[in-house]
């Protein structure tokens, strides 16, 4: 069984940093600390990311990857139990609100943390962002208003999110979904219609 200790500097690296940074926090994170967890030294650390926005990037490249593709998985899986178009949303959410290391949206984090003072970071967030509507139009059948009501499902999921990330304290994530569904279910019914 591989550890983290097993991997090259450089990963062993970003994936301290994707721990800490989803878990804390950008900015609550210093490199000393991303360093004395990843167990290198300085001089590795800055071999491989020349600054901490070098790192944030990285960060969110290696996020998003990891994120989309078990968002689009997630999504197969239950497509494949009879949940028809957008519904299968609401599945895939509560698996994700339900893990115990659960923290919100990355990328939501990230623009709060920075919003315009690091543009590069905000484009990489972005950029997920309209990734996850291709992913969610793809439920949609074709049509005039595939976009629009991706779009409108997105906005949902991204309320959801924050609202999830609100409610950490309850047992689960059905409060936060409860309004989600709803919301579903009257775009679903416009894209399914005719």
């Amino acid at each position: 069984m591989t550890t983290i200790s097993d991997k090259p500097p450089r990963e062993r690296i970003l994936l301290t940093a994707h721990d800490l940074f989803y878990r804390d926090g950008i900015r609550a994170t210093g490199i000393d600390k991303v360093i004395a967890e990843a167990g290198v030294s300085k001089v590795t650390f800055y071999r491989h990311f020349p600054s901490k926005h070098a790192l944030i990037l990285a960060f969110l490249d290696y996020r998003h990857a990891r994120w989309i593709s078990w968002f689009a998985d997630a999504l197969q899986r239950q497509a494949g139990r009879n949940s028809q178009g957008l519904m299968c949303l609401v599945p895939v959410l509560d698996e994700w609100f339900n893990n115990p290391l659960f923290r919100g949206c990355a990328f939501i984090n990230t623009a709060a943390e920075f919003g315009d003072n690091f543009p590069e970071a905000l484009e990489v967030c972005r950029c997920h962002k309209q990734d996850m509507v291709g992913i969610i139009a793809k439920l949609l059948p074709d049509s005039e208003i595939r976009m629009s009501l991706a779009n409108a499902a997105a906005v949902a999921v991204d309320g959801a999110i924050v609202r999830a990330q609100l409610e950490t304290q309850t047992p689960d994530a059905k409060t936060a979904l409860a309004g989600f569904e709803l919301i579903l279910a009257g775009l679903n019914q416009a894209a399914f219609a005719g």
